[in-house]
């Protein structure tokens, strides 16, 4: 057996409260994520609004919070006004981000209803397009969709069959404008002025909205950190979060590096949270920006798509990623390294929700299932609820190509209202267990509950509409609770989830 993995945890050091929104998604007008995702009318289990049911359980199941829409890439080219109103009298329009028609069939009205339809935890988060609109657009959407009425466009959103305005509080101020993909992309000074002339406007109309400024597409930009000085030099006083996406994948059969890929995220939340107090400490500010780590996912962009697709298709199959237990426990340690940031990083969204990249996979008229990262999520959301303890590992090593030597332990803790403890860790070594011992003091826990994990012999199983079973969550014997230690053993490869009481 190899040496033993440690850390301590105390009610008194904590990082800090969990905002439920770290458990949020993403639904974007991309690939097959709505039209047959969530959207498919004529589906055996479609509600009488074109919702599959079926798909609603599993994103109830899986605990969902705030849900970004509706882009992404694809915010920067859309017309909300196409989105709105009778379903026939909506135009076609080419969407270029994913070179892809849109029909415009569901629209902002329909996912206000999928939302409600999902339960009130579900929270709308609008992306508005500062890509080739701008201020007026954005205030334009904004009456139509949060005034109550007496005005044209709120008077228009009652006429289409929305009496109640939806209440829409969390607003990305774009998406990725330092990216030279992004249509209408732009300096950080064009951006930062562009940015804060929207926030100041919507603020007129309802000076309480929490807004989300862009920061980098990643931490490997060539204007990472002075993109979100710029932008933060412009826009502090007006909003409340900056955005961070990161993507991971397995390259060139370097699973050990791909395996300690939330190196990088944590490093990157430490090093944008460095850059925006920076900021405010330049502007003299008490105020503190928080992150919006809304993009976030293992993503295989390298792989070829399997799947024939020409241009200009509708809801072509694009970015159907199929999950492994290995990239189910990477998933796993991304979820560990936002929890350990929960007082900095108040909203997270996974990116996405169904089909695309996602936990979730349908068959147009057919099945839905759960990917191997549906289960990790579900299981952090669910338990992953109160104050983040602080840990930090003694933990035995091993040695990478991306990020030097790495902690073979990757964990996390968090204390619910009741005084339960969930212990949640990644083992990273693919052939050995690993022993852990984690000191509890002051806690008052007598009991494990469960010991869970997430493994697999072959470390590249997946779940397919043929076998939706093959990997799930399995119980583990040994998890001990002894004069104030929790003794446990962490299989190879694994995500682990350890509840106290």
């Amino acid at each position: 057996m190899p040496r033993t993995a440690r850390f301590a945890l105390d009610p008194d050091f904590t990082v800090g409260t969990v905002d439920p929104r770290l458990f949020g998604s993403f639904v974007e007008h991309l690939g097959r994520c709505v039209y047959t995702g969530i959207f498919e009318p004529g589906h055996p289990s479609a509600d009488e609004a074109g919702l599959r049911t079926d798909v609603l359980e599993l994103v109830r199941e899986l605990g969902v919070t705030a849900v970004r829409y509706p882009g992404g890439n694809f915010v920067s080219g859309y017309n909300w006004e196409d989105s709105v109103g009778p379903v026939e009298e909506r135009p076609r329009r080419l969407d270029l981000a994913w070179r892809s028609t849109e029909t415009n069939r569901f629209g902002l009205g329909e996912y206000i209803a999928f939302l409600k339809k999902i339960g009130p935890q579900a929270e709308p988060m609008m992306a508005v397009n500062l890509g080739t609109r701008g201020v007026a657009e954005a205030l334009a959407l904004q009456e139509y969709a949060n005034h109550p009425s007496g005005t044209a466009r709120s008077d228009l959103r009652i006429a289409h069959g929305d009496k109640d305005p939806y209440g829409i509080r969390l607003w990305c101020l774009g998406n990725e404008m330092d990216g030279p993909w992004q249509t209408g992309h732009k300096t950080a000074e064009e951006y930062g002025r562009l940015a804060a002339e929207t926030a100041r406007a919507m603020r007129q109309i309802e000076p309480d909205l929490e807004l989300v400024a862009c920061g980098s597409s990643g931490q490997g930009m060539e204007t990472f950190a002075a993109w979100e000085a710029t932008v933060l030099e412009h826009t502090y006083d007006l909003v409340d979060h900056i955005s961070l996406h990161a993507y991971y994948e397995e390259t060139d059969g370097d699973r050990d590096s791909f395996l300690a890929s939330a190196v990088d995220t944590e490093s990157f939340i430490e090093n944008v949270v460095a850059t925006c107090d920076h900021v405010g400490a330049r502007l003299k500010s008490a105020k503190k920006i928080n992150l919006s780590f809304d993009e976030w996912n293992v993503w295989y962009q390298s792989r070829p798509n399997p799947h024939p697709v020409e241009d200009w298709q509708e809801a072509p199959r694009i970015l159907e990623d199929v999950y492994s237990v290995t990239d189910a426990v990477v998933f796993g340690s991304l979820l560990i390294a936002l929890l350990r940031h929960a007082d900095r990083v108040t909203v997270a969204c996974l990116a996405q929700l169904v089909n695309v990249i996602a936990p979730i996979m349908t068959e147009p008229g057919g099945p839905a299932w759960r990917q191997t990262t549906f289960f990790p999520f579900a299981q952090a959301s669910e338990h992953g609820r109160g104050e983040v303890l602080d840990v930090r590992v003694d933990s035995p090593t091993y040695e990478t190509k991306k990020y030097g030597e790495v902690d073979l332990l990757h964990a996390t803790a968090v204390r619910a209202e009741d005084g339960s403890v969930t212990v949640f860790a990644v083992n990273r070594d693919r052939t050995a267990p690993l022993p852990l011992e984690v000191a509890l003091s002051r806690l008052d826990l007598t009991t494990v509950v469960e010991h869970t994990a997430l493994s697999d012999a072959d470390p590249d199983a997946v779940n397919t509409a043929d076998d939706q079973e093959r990997v799930t969550p399995h119980p583990v014997d040994g998890a001990a609770l002894r004069d104030g230690t929790l003794t446990a053993v962490l299989e190879p490869l694994s995500w682990n989830v350890i509840r106290l009481r």
